[in-house]
This record gives C-alpha cells, sequence and structure tokens, in this order.
C-alpha cells in the first residue's frame, strides 16, 4: 500500500527537474547566440524633421571672436576688423563688422549671422526663402555688431556712431548735440537717433532671440545688430547743414522743401 504522503515528494521532485531543464536549454540558447557570426540587428534610426533640428555650429575660419579681440591675441583678426571699420569711416563705436556668412563668438556664446539674420526677418514678417536643394539661401550683406557694457544704453550707442561718421567727414559734433534746443523740441541729431532705433535689431545671446526691449542692454549678454549698408545709405543723404530742418513722425525722416521750390 502506498502511502499519501510519497505524492508531493515526487511531484516536488519533477518540478526539480523540469526547471534544470529550462535552465540548460537557455544557457545553451543564449551560448549559441553569443557564439554566432554577425550582429543582432539594430535599431532603425529615425531621422528628426530639418525644421526641428538645432544647427550645430562648428567653429572654422569665418568665426569672428570678440575675445580676441578685445585681448588683442590675434594680430591678423584685429587688423582684419580695424580695416572693415576703416572702410566705414569708425573705429571704436563698433565692435565688429561681419559678413553674413560668418559666425561671431561673445564669451561662450557662439551664433552664426544667418541665425540672427532669420530671426530679423521673422520679426519684421518676412518670408525666409529655401532654394531647390532645401537649403536656406545666406542673405549677402554686411552688418555691425556692437557689444553691450554696463550702464550702455541704445541712445547712447547710436549716438556714439553718429559722431564718428560725421568726425569722418571733419565735422565735429558736440556732446550736447543730441538734447532739445531751448523750446523743448528735438534737435536734428535728436531725429536722427530716435529714427535709427526702427533700423537696430538687439540680439540677445543668452536666449538666441531677438529683443524687442531697447531700453535694457544686458553686459556681455546683449549686440546691437545694424544693417551697414541700410544706416549708411541713410547717413550719406544728409547734409548737416541743414540738419536741424530734418522732421520725424515717428515712422519717417524727411526735410521739408522750402517755400519756392
Amino acid at each position: 500500500m502506498i502511502s499519501s504522503r510519497a505524492k508531493p515528494r515526487r511531484f516536488g521532485l519533477w518540478r526539480l527537474i523540469i526547471g534544470l531543464f529550462i535552465l540548460l536549454l537557455l544557457g545553451g540558447l543564449a551560448v549559441w547566440l553569443l557564439a554566432r557570426p554577425g550582429k543582432l540587428p539594430e535599431k532603425p534610426v529615425t531621422k528628426t524633421p530639418a525644421a526641428l533640428t538645432r544647427p550645430v555650429e562648428t567653429p572654422g575660419q569665418n568665426v569672428i571672436d570678440y575675445n580676441k579681440l578685445m585681448s588683442k591675441e590675434d594680430d591678423s583678426l584685429t587688423a582684419m576688423m580695424n580695416k572693415r571699420k576703416a572702410d566705414y569711416g569708425l573705429t571704436s563705436s563698433l565692435d565688429m563688422v561681419v559678413k553674413s556668412g560668418e559666425t561671431i563668438r561673445v564669451g561662450e556664446q557662439t551664433v552664426p549671422m544667418k541665425k540672427i539674420i532669420d530671426q530679423i526677418h521673422l520679426k519684421l514678417h518676412e518670408i525666409v526663402e529655401t532654394d531647390l536643394t532645401g537649403q536656406d539661401p545666406v542673405e549677402e550683406g554686411t552688418f555691425g555688431v556692437y557689444v553691450a557694457r554696463p550702464k550702455d544704453n541704445i541712445w547712447n550707442v547710436h549716438f556714439n556712431l553718429l559722431k564718428e561718421y560725421f568726425k569722418h567727414k571733419n565735422i565735429v559734433l558736440s556732446p550736447n548735440a543730441d538734447e532739445p534746443n531751448n523750446m523743448g523740441y528735438s534737435s536734428g541729431v535728436g531725429k536722427i537717433l530716435k529714427f535709427s532705433e526702427k533700423l537696430v535689431h538687439i540680439y540677445n545671446l543668452k536666449t538666441d532671440q531677438i529683443d524687442t526691449n531697447l531700453s535694457v542692454l544686458d553686459p556681455l549678454q546683449k549686440v546691437v545688430i545694424y544693417k551697414m549698408d541700410v544706416i549708411f545709405d541713410l547717413l550719406d543723404q544728409l547734409d548737416y547743414k541743414r540738419v536741424d530742418r530734418l522732421e520725424f513722425d515717428g515712422e519717417t525722416l524727411w526735410i521739408p522743401q522750402e517755400s519756392g521750390q
């Protein structure tokens, strides 16, 4: 007569045998996979749409480094920049004169001019064109860049550039040329400076965005961007002898015709 207590023990033995068999089977499968030639199929690569990909900025020959210009450690860069500024009759009112296909570096921030130009177009609600290859064409042009210092304001930045421009034409502006006259009306120089605010753009290096706040210039964080041909086309039309006759209505700068003309 078989005791009823022997059944659980026999059942437990079979479970142990089956468990060992499964372990041996899994171990053999693992060894076979590791020993087989070739490699396991890779996960398919999913491409990110180009519009969502942040461009990788790779420093190269076309990087205009503000840090090196300030330290004067790169003689060739300093000479090139002095030459570019001299072509406009400027010396110190701008820090850099850069081409549209170049890149600027200020502190640890490196930004291609094309990126800044594209954002200016978006700010002005202009369409950024793309050619048939899917690449954005680089707008040709030259840009003046001024890096904000402590206690800077946009009015004085413009005024310093204007003083250098007129000095190059042998005209010396007084330090108070931008102040209102005795009647409280804006001077001709003041109207030019006010109009200039519509032609300039502020780029925030920290946020990587065009900044609309012209009243606050954070040192080494914001840069003032001038489109050189636009600014100097305007200045070249000015006759300093008639500058006090300028009128500015908030949008347009003009000289009224004299009676009899």
